[in-house]
């Protein structure tokens, strides 16, 4: 699940798996997870994203490639905003072929930069289950979160500059992503700017072929 930060890919992954019985991978969750545990590497990572960058491909590769050989999730994954550069496309490759897995559908989310900015910046997170609501739209959803609407917070991440660092970072790297899986013909481009709805539904029809 391709498309750049606040393009709703942890919405329609979480909607994927519920129906589809899939593991969803975060790279995300797993940066977040090091630093809730106050991990070292924890500690790095969190200097790094709130100045608006990404995490090193060293850092995410290291966390990524123990959590996909697991065999109780092998062979039956969401990769949620993964891969974000070439090396990290080409590193994929090379851990799932080594674990005799592959990739069967590629969906990437394409969203203007208008909405991508007003969704980051009206967007709350529950810092237990990592799901996301907009604070104005999700009032209803927001007051029965199973978690408590006290857990919902807005990241450090998710302020003006670093929106911008982030979505321009994403424009430099992952296009090249892009261009690297476009041609395949399991990938599939989705407008992510429908309602949440109408994109789960497009989604499923892919899947379910």
């Amino acid at each position: 699940m391709l498309g750049s930060p606040g393009a709703g890919k942890g919405t329609q992954a979480q909607n994927i798996v519920n129906k589809f019985n899939l593991n969803q991978i975060s790279t995300g969750d797993l940066l977040r997870n090091e630093i809730k545990n106050k991990t070292n590497i924890g500690r790095e990572i969190e200097k790094i994203i709130s100045k608006g960058d990404l995490a090193t491909d060293e850092i995410v590769d290291r966390l990524l490639k123990k959590v996909v050989i697991s065999a109780n999730i092998r062979n039956n994954i969401i990769f949620d905003g993964y891969p974000r550069n070439i090396n990290q496309a080409e590193n994929l490759e090379l851990i799932l072929n080594s674990d005799n897995q592959s990739i069967n559908y590629i969906l990437f989310l394409k969203v203007p930069r208008d909405i991508i900015e007003k969704r980051i910046l009206e967007r709350i997170t529950c810092e237990i289950c990592n799901k996301s609501y907009n604070e104005f739209i999700d009032k209803k959803e927001i007051a029965n979160h199973k978690c408590g609407s006290k857990y919902l917070i807005k990241r450090k991440d998710d302020n003006n500059e670093a929106v911008i660092n982030r979505y321009d970072e994403y424009m430099k790297k992952t296009k090249l992503v892009l261009d690297y899986y476009s041609s395949r013909n399991n990938f599939y481009e989705i407008d992510g700017s429908d309602e949440i709805e109408v994109i789960s539904s497009k989604i499923e029809q892919i899947l379910r072929g």
